[in-house]
């Protein structure tokens, strides 16, 4: 699937098609540049998902979890600093790619050879006016 984003508001109704489009998906893995929006999408998935919380990029601390109105964990991954892929072992990667919650996981290339086979790619390119593919 492939849409075009021209403002910002078009970013919840894309939230909303990606989680429709993949009823059991889990763990997606965003794929653009620096500047892309990728935190801004993720921003708006969790809105739909019924976070309250601040989301924001855990760009420092690799990862954030968020809870939702029903009391679930989302987990929002940052891997743009990990210097080798060992330090994500050290964070216990697989506790949260296989505990049936969330993860949206920015700079995925960087772990790439870890990430579960059912994994949901979303790339995402453009500056003025963004394209977000998935499928």
């Amino acid at each position: 699937m492939k849409m075009i984003i021209k403002e910002e508001a078009d970013l919840v109704l894309a939230a909303k098609q990606l989680i429709a489009a993949n009823p059991l998906g889990r763990i997606f893995a965003f794929y653009g540049s620096m500047g892309v929006g990728k935190t801004t999408f993720i921003k708006s998935i969790c809105q739909v998902l019924g976070v309250r919380d601040i989301v924001q990029s855990p760009t420092f601390s690799i990862i954030n979890e968020y809870k939702t109105t029903e009391g679930d964990s989302i987990f929002h991954f940052d891997f743009y600093r990990i210097r080798n892929i060992s330090e994500v072992f050290d964070i216990g990667y697989e506790d949260y790619l296989y505990s049936g919650n969330y993860c949206f996981i920015e700079w995925p290339e960087l772990i790439q050879p870890l990430l579960p086979e059912h994994t949901i790619s979303v790339r995402m390119t453009g500056q003025e006016e963004r394209v977000i593919e998935f499928g």
